[in-house]
């Protein structure tokens, strides 16, 4: 990463922080993971495509944006029904992989046992 260039974090979690839950082995697990890009690069390159994608496929507009979720994505729920169509989710999904191929991004994950941890 270049020094001079000011750049931005975005962070999610999977899983959640309940400690008591570890047992389970689908709770077991909590992860952070940090996706850095350069204001610049976001700015010039990956906004508009990102808007460009999400207006094509799903009406986004900027009074009513639309945001990525993944749970809603993979469930196909309001506001990407159309997903249920399969000739435009494979569309989709080659647009955006085909966008995380080409932009410029730096990816950190943390993972915490929780069982582990409480052990």
């Amino acid at each position: 990463m270049d020094s001079q260039k000011k750049y931005r974090l975005y962070i999610d979690e999977v899983g959640n922080a309940d400690l008591n839950a570890s047992e389970d082995p689908n709770h077991r697990y909590l992860s952070l993971t940090g996706v850095f890009l350069s204001l610049e690069h976001v700015a010039s390159d990956l906004f508009p495509r990102l808007e460009s994608i999400k207006k094509d496929f799903f009406g986004s507009h900027p009074d009513e944006p639309i945001v990525l979720h993944r749970k809603e994505l993979v469930n196909q729920r309001h506001p990407f029904e159309r997903l249920k169509d399969e000739n435009i989710r494979v569309s989709f999904n080659k647009e955006l992989l085909n966008l995380l191929q080409v932009i410029e991004y730096s990816v950190i994950t943390a993972v915490i046992d929780k069982l582990e941890h409480n052990q």
